[in-house]
């Protein structure tokens, strides 16, 4: 073999390990959902249809995680979404405040969310712009709150 594809070779033979090695770390592998406590009253069944398509992944505790969500990396990064975005805004637990839930509709109309990463291997999730309109007023009127 030549050196340079030996090197090759061993290369692709360690980060197949690394990969492997990987697998042992176990963050992001629980992959449980906490129980629903209770939803806000959704303002109309298309308000909540839209929040279900482009937010519960993350923003709920009814999250759906794809096959890629149990193999490391990816697990962790998932894992990690979930964890920083249910306690910003979570659709499952309306028992307590969200200070950054007025966000949620401005979020929605500039394009911010649901974030591009998550649009790229979630294509239901991507909105057109009637359907980004409809979810900002929808959350609008659920959340109680008025966008400029």
């Amino acid at each position: 073999m030549r050196p340079r594809l030996k090197k090759l070779a061993i290369g692709l033979g360690v980060l197949a390990g690394l990969l492997v090695v990987i697998q042992l770390v176990p963050y992001g592998r629980a992959h449980t959902n906490p129980p629903i406590v209770s939803e806000p009253r959704w303002n109309a069944p298309a308000t909540r249809a839209l929040a279900v398509r482009a937010c519960f992944d993350c923003h709920s505790n009814e999250s759906t995680w794809p096959w890629y969500s149990h193999v490391a990396p990816a697990s962790w990064l998932v894992q990690n979404h979930v964890d920083e975005a249910r306690p910003i805004l979570n659709f499952s637990d309306w028992s307590r405040t969200y200070e950054e839930a007025d966000d949620a509709a401005e979020q929605v109309k500039n394009g911010e969310m649901p974030p591009k990463s998550y649009t790229l291997l979630h294509p239901e999730a991507r909105l057109s712009a009637t359907e980004k309109q409809t979810l900002a007023d929808g959350l609008d009127a659920t959340l109680g709150h008025d966008v400029d």
